[in-house]
């Protein structure tokens, strides 16, 4: 009970914290909604090339798109530990008896916050802007599920590594190297079938993809449920290895202290 005390009092910490500044939220959706309206218009005609399996494209691509913000706002979770870091506040806190684990625990609670909103906004704007989503609330919660689930493993990693390195430049630099392969060794733009020989071998393993294609079979008109299962249960397991080692990590740096 102490630790869910704890962990509900540091997210009311970091939620305050996020409602002082807003447009965190907004500003992480620039780049997701720059690839959701723009590439989307621009290359709807590709669901035309043979083995595409046709349909939307705008449906096809909104999935991708949504799992890929909640990969990036996540990614960069570390940077606002830095700065507790380097204020001073992480070093009171671990003075405290407060629980390790909610440490952890109250950004992941703030970081699911955060990709709920902008998973939400997405899916209005493509609805507005055409896609079908055939299905309905329940594929949404899925996919929003599986975003979660992706953000608390990235965020997880995230702190932790700011916890070893403990330098803003050398966190970019990690970040960037991490994120941007795996979102394009995945199926965000292309189906499948289209994707090269060892593009897809490596896809299967990938986490990022495991998101997407939950939630683009979950938001399907025939969704396969075999498929999701275990790709949600994947990235459960992700999220609790990652929320372990971002736990370690904060007794580490503490024994450094």
């Amino acid at each position: 009970m102490t630790t869910l005390h704890h962990s509900w009092f540091m997210t009311i910490r970091h939620v305050r914290a996020l409602i002082r500044q807003p447009i965190w939220v907004f500003i992480t959706l620039v780049q997701p909604l720059i690839w959701l309206l723009l590439y989307g218009a621009l290359f709807k005609r590709v669901v035309e090339i043979p083995g595409f399996g046709g349909g939307s494209y705008l449906d096809f691509l909104t999935p991708g798109i949504i799992v890929m913000s909640a990969l990036f706002s996540s990614g960069w979770s570390g940077m606002a530990l830095l700065d507790d870091l380097d204020r001073g506040v992480l070093d009171r806190f671990l003075m405290s008896p407060v629980s390790r684990v909610s440490l952890i625990a109250g950004r992941l609670a703030q970081g699911a916050l955060i990709v709920v909103v902008q998973s939400l906004i997405l899916v209005v704007l493509a609805l507005i802007s055409g896609a079908d989503l055939a299905g309905g609330p329940l594929g949404v919660l899925v996919l929003i599920a599986g975003s979660i689930l992706l953000g608390w493993s990235f965020g997880s990693l995230s702190n932790g590594l700011a916890l070893i390195v403990r330098r803003e430049e050398t966190l970019i630099a990690a970040v960037n190297l991490v994120i941007l392969p795996l979102t394009f060794l995945s199926t965000v733009f292309m189906a499948p079938a289209l994707l090269p020989g060892w593009i897809g071998d490596v896809a299967r393993f990938n986490p990022v993809n495991w998101a997407i294609e939950a939630g683009r079979s979950a938001l399907s008109a025939d969704v396969d449920w075999s498929l999701v299962g275990p790709r949600i249960g994947g990235l459960l397991l992700l999220a609790v290895v990652s929320g372990l080692y971002a736990t370690r990590a904060f007794r580490a740096y503490q024994r450094s202290l």
